[in-house]
């Protein structure tokens, strides 16, 4: 018995020095379970609370996700056949300075793809005419936050919209596959984008600040093959300055500079051709008699091959005039006193307001050399 009783202790006592041992040479270990347990509380806490209220506005509500069912046509450039909810929108930054106000709006119709508006309005104008601005891809919304850029665009009572297409800069989703970029994914690129013009306007009509009966749209590269998309849908677009539109695919994916060889076998094949065919503008500028259009060509640019600019001119309708720059150099030369935006501001502008004169020496499409 005392032997039992002598081993027992003995195996006590092992036991204490090896738990001593343990917390003298490894106080870190101490430290994080306790760390552990407090952690553990929390979540037990979080579980156990209630949900405290989403903010109002906030994007991830679900209170603001529409219970309706998501369905987006890429086969055309018109919402018909789609359905489109808007969430609330959520107005960011607002800055008030002498001449203008700017202020940076998200707005959002599509699941993961937020759409940051960049919108300026110029002072002591109560419903000013409103021009959307949409550049080429790759470019993003940079210039819009230059003090100098802005102010030239809300210029003689102005208010300006500018925003980037799909699959362009931060609207390029983290998780997506860098191989699909705009043109690889140029159907769902260019259709998305022409709906998005669309619940852009639908939302500029609903806050109510600007002249909804006097909107223009400047577009240039890609930007302007979705302006021709998105006016053959939309009717509140009166006027179109177009800049190097892109349009023909075939001609385009087989020679524009902008297509990587690797690719370009891809992009040449007949069901890809096939799904872009419904969004070519060569099929819709021939649509667009009731607008008041400026289609500009500089010839050295070279992401749309002149093949592709002969025939958009051929399709154009009587209604828009032609402005041939053989290369940026004589380009620049012709905007270099700040009147890039003259002419669209001009044709915009509403009639009750000052008149403006437009830049450069447009012709008719029957003048056009």
């Amino acid at each position: 018995m005392a032997g039992a009783e002598m081993a027992v202790e003995k195996e006590k006592k092992k036991k204490k020095n090896k738990t001593c041992g343990m917390q003298k040479a490894n106080p870190i270990i101490v430290w994080a379970v306790g760390i552990m347990m407090l952690l553990v509380a929390n979540l037990q806490a979080q579980v156990l609370a209630p949900a405290p209220p989403k903010p109002a506005g906030d994007i991830a509500s679900d209170a603001l996700i529409p219970k309706v069912e998501f369905k987006e046509d890429w086969s055309s450039p018109s919402l018909k056949g789609s359905n489109l909810v808007a969430l609330d929108p959520l107005v960011g930054q607002v800055d008030e300075f002498k001449d203008y106000t700017f202020e940076i709006t998200r707005v959002q119709w599509r699941p993961t793809d937020p759409i940051d508006l960049f919108i300026m309005k110029p002072a002591g104008v109560k419903k000013p005419p409103v021009i959307l601005y949409l550049y080429s891809y790759p470019f993003d919304n940079d210039r819009y936050r230059k003090d100098d850029f802005r102010r030239f665009l809300t210029k003689s009572g102005f208010a300006a919209v500018g925003f980037v297409s799909a699959l362009t800069g931060e609207r390029y989703r983290s998780g997506r596959p860098m191989k699909q970029w705009f043109v690889s994914e140029l159907r769902e690129s260019l259709a998305t984008s022409a709906h998005d013009v669309q619940m852009l306007l639908d939302y500029l009509e609903t806050r109510g600040d600007f002249d909804m009966d006097h909107v223009g749209m400047f577009g240039e590269g890609s930007g302007a093959s979705i302006a021709i998309l998105a006016a053959a849908s939309d009717p509140r677009i009166k006027t179109l300055d177009l800049l190097n539109p892109w349009c023909d695919w075939p001609d385009w994916m087989a020679k524009s500079t902008l297509v990587p060889e690797n690719e370009r076998p891809g992009l040449l094949k007949p069901e890809f051709l096939a799904g872009v065919a419904p969004l070519d503008p060569l099929k819709w500028l021939p649509e667009l008699k009731t607008q008041t259009i400026r289609l500009q060509e500089v010839k050295s640019v070279t992401v749309t091959p002149g093949e592709a600019r002969t025939k958009l001119e051929a399709v154009a309708p009587a209604n828009l005039q032609v402005l041939r720059y053989n290369d940026t150099k004589e380009f620049a030369a012709t905007v270099a006193n700040g009147t890039v935006f003259d002419w669209i501001k001009q044709q915009t502008h509403n009639p009750n307001s000052r008149q403006y004169r437009a830049a450069g020496q447009e012709q008719s499409k029957s003048q056009a050399k």
